[in-house]
């Protein structure tokens, strides 16, 4: 198993070294916007404490993520008046994950309406407003 990187992008934002829009916390998880979404709203769950993805997560962790992974679902279907929602997490380089610690994706979806390609900085203003309807919503 590879070790945990304690400089990653994630680590750092947790240790207020980064800035980052949050819109939900609580003692386990962070919840904050993505800075490229691929869809209105595009936030991203985490757990507090150091893993690099499902597999190495303990159940305590994997169980605190999912409940907040739920609880922000929710809030981006109300947020966004969307259809559904769509929940994405990657494990190692050749699964798709690029930052080392894990985390979940959550994205409001509306019928007809395609996800943006990734890799896109999003702008801030619009994506803070994005986090207020979020915030609003819970």
């Amino acid at each position: 198993m590879i070790a945990y990187d304690t400089d990653n992008i994630f680590a750092k934002i947790l240790r207020g070294e980064i800035p980052a829009t949050r819109v939900y916390e609580d003692d386990e998880t962070l919840a904050f916007m993505d800075i490229m979404p691929r869809a209105d709203g595009h936030l991203l769950v985490i757990p507090k404490t150091p893993c690099r993805n499902v597999l190495d997560a303990t159940p305590e962790q994997l169980s605190a993520v999912m409940k907040t992974v739920q609880k922000m679902g929710n809030a981006v279907m109300a947020a966004f008046a969307a259809d559904g929602v769509t929940i994405q997490q990657f494990n190692e380089a050749a699964g798709g994950q690029e930052v080392f610690h894990l985390h979940f994706h959550v994205l409001p979806r509306h019928e007809g309406v395609k996800m943006r390609a990734p890799g896109t900085m999003g702008d801030f203003d619009l994506i803070a407003r994005q986090a207020e309807k979020v915030r609003s919503a819970l």
